[in-house]
């Protein structure tokens, strides 16, 4: 089986301090999971300074020996805990093939081009990389992350840019879409408003996968013109895995449930969750982890407090990240898995 952990450095000094705890600590985690026959397979940074802080990292002996050569993504959304970085880390004692690409743009790439225009070249980066591979988006792309700058103005042209590209790939409302977050982030390249990271298994098929609904809870996404799954169970021959979108408290007729109230929000969006999951036969105690975005900082310790009374078990991280629409004050996203 796969396990997940989330890492943050103890020490309250320098970066550098912070960044050379965290390599004693995965280091250690790393060694314990070789004794479980497992090893580290995918790896996602949360910084929050990432201008300030990316030259650091990259020369670290954390990135060095343990991040540059595995699946990596890093973005700035801050971490609340006040570590200035934490990691989500992924060990694995399964071999499935799955490719995962994290596309960034450079500065000349991304300078004078809007949220549209960035995330069109993305999107055809990565079809690029897959086009001599056999794999289609439709059948072979499982997960998206969309990382949208100052969201509040530029979420609707990555919206616009994706349903074109969905609809030139032919993934329609009656076909399927992909799952994804979309969420508020930022890469160390000034003039970059959309970071893309993408999750791709070579070996499937369309009847591996079951597109999950609740269509009591949520509506779907295409009735309010976007173009993402709820959530996708993919059966592997080693287990199932549960893809749960950025998931935030709506109604079943896209509504925005309890405005102003983070913690009625919160309940709300993990009833939302729990039906995600009941529709592939699967339950809250198979969730791996949590990712929590949350709009106001200030409601850090409410929703830490929530999550450490009813899901003690599952490892969360909190981070600071706005989400597509002002209403919702949270949004979380999981991965569950069932042998």
């Amino acid at each position: 089986m796969d396990k997940y952990i989330i890492l943050s450095p103890e020490a309250k000094g320098s970066f550098n301090d912070r960044l050379n705890f965290l390599y004693l600590k995965l280091g250690n985690h790393l060694d314990i999971e070789k004794m479980e026959h497992r090893t580290l397979q995918y790896c996602k940074v949360f910084l929050s300074d990432s201008q300030n802080q990316i030259k650091e990292l990259q020369e670290s002996l954390l990135y060095q020996e343990f991040l540059k050569d595995t699946n990596l993504t890093i973005v700035e959304q801050t971490p609340l805990n006040g570590s200035k970085i934490s990691l989500l880390v992924k060990t694995t004692d399964v071999h499935t093939p799955m490719l995962f690409h994290s596309i960034r743009l450079t500065e000349e790439e991304a300078k004078d081009k809007n949220s549209y225009e960035q995330t069109r070249m993305i999107f055809d980066r990565y079809q690029q990389a897959i086009s001599k591979t056999g794999m289609t988006m439709e059948r072979n792309l499982v997960r998206t992350w969309i990382y949208v700058a100052h969201i509040d103005v530029n979420y609707q042209g990555v919206v616009e840019a994706r349903n074109d590209v969905f609809d030139e790939e032919g993934l329609t409302a009656d076909t399927h879409y992909i799952a994804s977050t979309g969420i508020g982030g930022a890469t160390p390249v000034r003039h970059a408003t959309v970071a893309i990271d993408f999750l791709t298994y070579p070996d499937i098929q369309e009847s591996d996968k079951k597109y999950l609904q609740a269509l009591e809870h949520l509506n779907p996404t295409h009735e309010y013109g976007v173009a993402f799954e709820r959530g996708t169970r993919l059966t592997l021959p080693s287990q199932q895995q549960y893809f749960i979108s950025g998931t935030a408290s709506i109604d079943k007729h896209g509504q925005v449930v309890y405005e102003g109230d983070v913690v009625r929000q919160t309940g709300r969006l993990l009833e939302n969750i729990g039906a995600l999951l009941k529709d592939g036969d699967a339950t809250m105690n198979d969730i791996q982890y949590f990712i929590i975005y949350l709009r106001d900082i200030s409601d850090y310790h409410t929703v830490e407090m929530l999550m450490n009374q009813f899901y003690p078990q599952i490892p969360h991280i909190i981070v600071e990240a706005k989400v597509c629409r002002p209403g919702w004050l949270i949004e979380m996203e999981c991965i569950a898995e069932k042998q």
